[in-house]
């Protein structure tokens, strides 16, 4: 795999006071020459684009590519979380929007002290691995946006992980 990879966090859109105004077309030509290029990897999450990313996916690039010809990896937010029932909610309707029939890589997203509480609480990690064993996920892991302390304990406490996508800004380059 090329090490680079499409963010569909911001897309280009037709209305600046509207994230989710998406403009497919113009999509769909980014998402052609990203591929013409040799690359990949499309990265998205619930809510990006006022939760309208999924959406774009399905024509820009599930309906014009082999499933096979790309990895899609997406997110599930703990902010989100308020049963158990939310987890398969969100991650079913992931799934129905975007259209891809499986997820590459999946993550719990931006884990931090509090939020690992969430992921805890409503046994996502277990959740994780039920997925990836039913074959709705490929790959199981989670991006994270805390100390080093802490990436350890979760890493030691879940070795099922299987990647980690850390959050890494100039801003913070005295961080471990």
């Amino acid at each position: 795999m090329k090490k680079l990879g499409f963010g569909l966090m911001r897309l280009p859109i037709s209305d600046k006071k509207d994230a989710g105004s998406i403009d497919i077309e113009q999509f769909k030509k980014m998402t052609d020459i990203f591929m013409e290029k040799g690359f990949t990897y499309f990265d998205t999450a619930w809510m990006y684009c006022g939760f309208k990313s999924k959406a774009a996916v399905k024509p820009a690039l599930v309906d014009r590519y082999s499933r096979d010809s790309f990895t899609l990896a997406s997110k599930l937010h703990w902010s989100f979380l308020n049963s158990f029932e939310d987890r398969d909610n969100i991650f079913n309707a992931q799934l129905e929007k975007t259209g891809a029939g499986y997820f590459d890589y999946y993550l719990l997203h931006g884990i931090e002290a509090n939020s690992y509480e969430v992921y805890k609480k409503y046994d996502c990690f277990k959740w994780l691995r039920d997925k990836k064993e039913q074959g709705a996920i490929r790959h199981i892991g989670f991006s994270y946006h805390d100390r080093a302390e802490l990436l350890d304990r979760i890493l030691t406490e879940h070795p099922e992980t299987e990647f980690v996508q850390l959050q890494i800004n100039y801003l913070d380059w005295e961080s471990e």
